[in-house]
């Protein structure tokens, strides 16, 4: 009886191990499908060739003409110039087939999620339906989340609310005694001959208090001109600046979520005065196949304005602005070619520097790179707080704050020479600079002679305060 209940018990554990372990397989065929949208759809589709071969039941194909399993597809995956080297047959075989187009390497990706991808490849219904659900249960939690925080700073919202209707209440009732009484002493057919000089008698009350009038029109005058002053300051100041563009461009699902490098659209910014604005032909080398917006994040601002029902139609509005690039330069999407009519994309500018000004980003981007960064890490660059830098690790967020966090780009700053010139107070030279190090040499001796080795030497002492160094 004893052995027979030891049977059963283990019998029960295998069911039970084998039903959680195909859950798990269906979830990790969603997590499949996601990994694969966001590393393998450049070069591969599920059906048909694209640069490389479809993917459609790949580990079952690879077992059936090579005899090979996961482990060589881990390899290959992870790594594929290594194991071509290390003479494998197959992997070469594939490399001559593909015109010697090597295949992007992911050491990136775990054995798990290669393991993923893969039982995404075999069911891709089932992995599309499997994220479809997981995501649906995703939002469903968060919908809750959400009204539970409003439900809870309802109450607190409700007794301000109640308190300012208490307080407005209280004020509008004094007055209405005020009135009242105002009423009342006017409507007397009895004034007294003081009440009357009292109530008409401003010319005498002028005079006598003459000189306090003079202090307070001295007074307004000063406000009047020091706003005229800072007016006229202001002029040409823009900062908060945030044009509508063309195409709704989120910097924060590219630069943020995504985590695209600045300079990898913005690429002029390392060799010239401007960064640029980046060619639809970098936007295609993803664009290609991501044809539509699938991602976890939205704004929340979209919904709460009225401007859209819910996360479904923002997301429907972001693959809208993606249709409206392909139809600016004429792309396909069906046919995967450019065969339509163009028309250049007129992006509205943001930064535009005054003719008088000398700006060079690469001087800044390349030249300044280390030292900039420190300066982020340090918090010395002019008002990091309100720029909001944090400990961002791009150059460009000194000048022109998170934008990794912006979904539409604004100036973030004033851009005035003060700014600047408090910058290079405060920003350390970089002396072993590799690019200006040679060119420096005998500055940085004299410096280091002058103020010390252990002292801190700003841009300031190496010209940065020249006029003729930023003015023609």
């Amino acid at each position: 009886m004893k052995a027979r209940f030891l049977k059963r018990i283990r019998l029960w554990s295998c069911a039970i191990i084998l039903s959680t372990f195909s859950l798990a397989n269906a979830q990790d065929a969603g997590k499949g499908y996601e990994l694969f949208e966001a590393n393998c759809t450049a070069c591969h589709q599920i059906d048909g060739k694209l640069i490389g071969p479809e993917l459609r039941g790949v580990e079952k194909r690879v077992q059936e003409e090579a005899g090979l399993g996961k482990e060589w597809l881990h390899a290959w995956i992870k790594d594929n110039k290594a194991l071509r080297e290390s003479g494998d047959a197959y992997a070469n075989k594939i490399y001559a087939d593909y015109n010697n187009t090597e295949m992007l390497a992911f050491p990136n990706l775990s054995d798990g999620d290669i393991d993923d991808i893969l039982a995404y490849t075999a069911d891709p219904d089932g992995g599309v339906k499997a994220f479809e659900e997981a995501k649906a249960a995703k939002k469903k939690e968060a919908a809750a989340k959400k009204a539970a925080e409003a439900a809870q700073g309802g109450g607190a919202n409700s007794g301000v609310i109640a308190v300012g209707f208490v307080v407005l209440a209280t004020l509008l009732l004094w007055i209405l005694v005020r009135v009242n009484a105002l009423v009342k002493a006017t409507s007397s057919d009895r004034i007294g001959l003081d009440e009357e000089k009292m109530a008409f008698s401003f010319a005498s009350l002028f005079q006598k208090y003459q000189k306090v009038g003079n202090v307070l029109i001295a007074v307004l005058a000063f406000f009047a001109l020091y706003n005229v002053y800072w007016g006229l300051m202001g002029i040409g100041v823009d900062k908060g600046y945030e044009p509508e563009q063309p195409i709704y461009f989120s910097h924060k699902v590219h630069a943020g979520v995504q985590g695209i490098d600045c300079q990898y659209c913005h690429s002029s910014a390392k060799y010239g005065k401007v960064s640029g604005i980046p060619s639809p032909n970098v936007c295609m080398n993803c664009h290609k196949t991501i044809k539509e917006y699938k991602g976890d994040y939205f704004e929340e601002e979209l919904i709460t304005s009225g401007k859209f029902a819910d996360e479904d139609a923002v997301k429907t509005f972001y693959t809208g602005e993606i249709q409206k690039m392909y139809k600016a330069i004429g792309w396909n999407p069906e046919t995967n070619k450019y065969d339509g009519p163009q028309k250049p994309i007129e992006w509205v500018r943001i930064h535009n520097m005054p003719d008088f000004v000398f700006f060079s980003h690469a001087q800044h981007v390349v030249a300044g790179e280390k030292a900039i960064k420190k300066a982020i890490k340090d918090g010395t660059i002019p008002n990091a707080k309100e720029l909001n830098i944090g400990s961002g690790d791009q150059v460009c967020f000194a000048c022109h704050g998170r934008v990794d966090e912006m979904n539409e780009v604004k100036m973030a700053n004033d851009f005035t020479m003060g700014w600047c010139i408090e910058c290079h107070r405060t920003t350390e030279v970089d002396m072993d600079n590799e690019y200006n190090k040679e060119y420096y040499a005998e500055l940085h001796e004299k410096l280091k002679k002058q103020y010390g080795d252990a002292t801190k030497i700003t841009v300031d002492a190496i010209g940065g305060l020249e006029c003729g160094k930023c003015h023609y």
